[in-house]
């Protein structure tokens, strides 16, 4: 299955196959995060990326609605990095943005699946997504995990909630407005 994957996107996207990011997992400690490549670098002309939604493929977005772009997160796995369920690991320049609610999502290795995936991945607001990584953070069960994982599949088979209403994929995160800063557990 990698094998393929990988093929596929050398001759659909060309090369690196494998993205490589910092990520910010458990107590915010950085580390290398792998996925299949799933879009273009496409750059205007004075040599910036173009917005994803321009460079994000049919073919990207066959391999984000399956999540065969996430297949390469199992090394990250391997490695101690993440764990199959937990808060999916954001980007590093968000960590300032966080108030001190949501940094509790860092109180646990991320996850390749999470609790806020399986309920709206990226159609939900960035505070719900965060009240939903907080409230896996302090439910933390092996039960809770087996549904997620059933929930995970039911959601992979569907292609859900893969993009935002507004993005080709999520809206970049800017901080929570003070009027929302409440930090409901849902």
């Amino acid at each position: 299955m990698y094998l393929a994957v990988a093929i596929l996107v050398r001759i659909r996207l060309g090369s690196p196959v494998v993205f490589c990011q910092e990520r910010p997992g458990y107590r915010e400690r950085i580390f290398k995060l792998y996925k299949f490549r799933s879009m273009t670098d496409a750059r205007d002309e004075k040599g910036e990326l173009l917005p994803d939604a321009v460079r994000l493929t049919p073919f990207g977005r066959m391999l984000r609605s399956t999540s065969l772009d996430e297949l390469p997160e199992f090394w990250n796995i391997l490695k101690g990095d993440m764990s199959f369920i937990g808060p999916r690991p954001l980007l590093v320049k968000y960590l300032p943005l966080y108030n001190e609610h949501q940094h509790r999502r860092h109180d646990v290795k991320p996850g390749l699946t999470g609790y806020a995936q399986v309920n709206g991945r990226n159609t939900i607001s960035w505070e719900q997504k965060f009240d939903y990584d907080v409230w896996y953070v302090d439910h933390l069960s092996f039960p809770l995990d087996v549904k997620i994982v059933f929930q995970t599949v039911a959601v992979v088979l569907k292609h859900s909630d893969i993009n935002s209403a507004n993005d080709a994929t999520m809206e970049a995160f800017t901080g929570t407005p003070p009027d929302q800063q409440n930090g409901d557990a849902t």
